[in-house]
């Protein structure tokens, strides 16, 4: 049987004015035929789940045919020829090889591009039609996928991560695979159904770990010991694409019983609709968070600069908590900020390491996230910005490039900054240690993130602090200029009502 594999990731945020051009995607994850199988079969990815199982499995006999897989750091939108380029090589892939027995997907669920809001279930579309009715389409989403009932129509199955920070990325394509070979098998007949709360999650709210989501994925886990319920998922939903599907969403999975599919889902969005008052954010300031921490000297702290969350599409450059720890640095201390500057990591490798530079760092992306820095600074080390992490962390990837980078020091304050050149999220400790920094050594570490960099930071932090920072991921989604979403949508209609399909009938 001649089993496809292909990815097609992206997360757009559409409050990014630069679009995410084709030459993006060439510069992260561009994979076309058997670079996918040496690429990804030992990553923490799905697609290392997706290959492994399908390796494994001996009472069928499995032909691998890995198409192709793109992805790209999160930003803006697809520019409207790059998406179009990217969705022909994924058919024209399809074409070139023979009839597929079935087909297995790394797809996100939040890509937005130029005049094709909902991209995923634009593309998938194409795929389904492309590979025929009858050959079973299962796909990964990411919890922060925006559903679309067309994601829904076009595959056989969509699973998504059961957790974020997203460990579990290669368990569930573990457990794609082995729900593709069970309809092969003919053991299975999968029936899927969605439902869609009028409910947006403040990212701030979406550690999967803590309360109020625990509780509902627990109720998820509970729903899965009913034999007859093959898979759920919880879906966050991306606040930052101003697109009709953007919010949250629910979906079931059983063996050919579409009233108990239906039934499961609408329980668990109702339980989300229950605590939408919960799964609205907590906004610290800058100047609050710096109090705590002055207030707690014998901890070590993360500020996660949640309105330059790297993950979310953000510029990378915010300046506002270096700013504020070099306001407040002798009762602060010791404290690290990593940010995204070509420039001045150009002019630090000309001068040198042992140089002292005047610098404008960072605040140059745009106007959202604080203006450059002026500093005079020491310049450390020199690096290529090539590391890997071996642990499962965010986004399953063990090898990253953030290109060349510095480590400099301020001579205002006790800040330590690591620039570089490309724009990099903090998923990996590896990323401060590979340039010859020990994360120990400092009390506060900013990580332009939310929940994503956990996994990595708890080993050294005390506690973390979710910060609203101002930028294109700010946590106060009061603060942006809605225009394409759905209505209503609580909390922006806050007297909204909300009754699910079963509850209706």
């Amino acid at each position: 049987m001649r089993i496809g594999i292909l990815g097609f990731l992206h997360e757009s945020n559409t409050f990014v004015a630069q679009k995410t051009m084709l030459a993006n995607f060439r510069a992260d994850l561009f994979l076309e035929g058997d670079s996918i199988l040496q690429k990804l079969s030992d990553s923490h990815h799905e697609i290392g789940g997706f290959i492994s199982t399908l390796r494994q499995t001996t009472d069928l006999n499995i032909k691998l045919v890995p198409l192709v897989v793109y992805r790209a750091t999160p930003s803006g939108p697809i520019e409207k020829s790059s998406f179009v380029a990217l969705t022909e090589r994924i058919l024209q892939a399809i074409d070139n090889t023979p009839p597929l027995d079935g087909l297995l997907i790394a797809a996100h669920g939040a890509a937005v591009a130029e005049e094709f809001p909902d991209a995923d279930g634009d593309w998938l579309t194409l795929v389904r039609a492309a590979i025929g009715e009858r050959v079973p389409m299962i796909a990964t989403l990411d919890p922060h996928a925006n559903l679309s009932k067309r994601m829904v129509e076009a595959c056989t199955a969509l699973i998504a991560y059961r957790t974020n920070p997203h460990l579990d990325q290669r368990q569930r394509g573990e457990e794609a695979a082995n729900m593709l070979l069970q309809t092969l098998r003919g053991n299975i007949r999968p029936i899927m159904r969605a439902s869609f709360p009028s409910l947006v999650i403040n990212i701030e709210r979406q550690l999967t770990s803590a309360e109020p989501l625990a509780s509902l994925f627990r109720q998820a886990d509970t729903q899965r010991q009913n034999a007859r319920i093959l898979s759920n998922s919880i879906f966050l939903g991306f606040p930052y694409s101003d697109v009709p599907k953007m919010g949250a969403a629910a979906l079931a999975i059983t063996d050919g019983n579409e009233t108990l599919a239906q039934q499961a889902a609408d329980e668990l969005a109702e339980a989300m609709w229950q605590k939408r008052s919960e799964l609205q954010g907590v906004l610290i300031s800058i100047t609050e968070a710096i109090q705590i921490v002055t207030s707690h000297p014998d901890k070590r702290y993360c500020l996660l600069d949640m309105g330059d969350n790297v993950g979310g599409g953000s510029a990378a450059d915010g300046t506002t908590l270096a700013r504020a720890l070099l306001e407040n640095s002798t009762s602060v201390g010791k404290s690290f900020v990593c940010i995204y500057d070509p420039e001045v990591v150009a002019q630090a490798i000309e001068h040198g390491i042992g140089s002292q530079l005047k610098l404008q760092l960072g605040g140059k992306s745009d106007t959202l996230h604080g203006k450059p820095l002026a500093l005079t600074v020491d310049v450390l080390s020199i690096h290529d910005g090539k590391f890997r992490e071996p642990l499962p962390r965010h986004g399953g990837i063990v090898d990253f490039d953030q290109g060349s980078s510095v480590v400099v020091k301020t001579h205002q304050g006790e800040l330590t900054l690591l620039i570089t050149s490309k724009r990099m999220v903090p998923f990996s400790l590896e990323q401060i240690k590979s340039c010859g920094l020990d994360p120990h050594q400092f009390r506060v570490l900013v990580a332009k993130g939310v929940h994503a960099p956990v996994a990595a930071y708890q080993e050294v932090c005390d506690e973390f602090i979710r910060v609203n920072t101002p930028g294109s991921t700010s946590a106060d989604l009061f603060s942006f200029p809605f225009q394409q979403r759905r209505l209503p949508l609580y909390p922006f209609e806050e007297s909204c009502t909300w009754k699910s399909e079963s509850s209706t009938r």
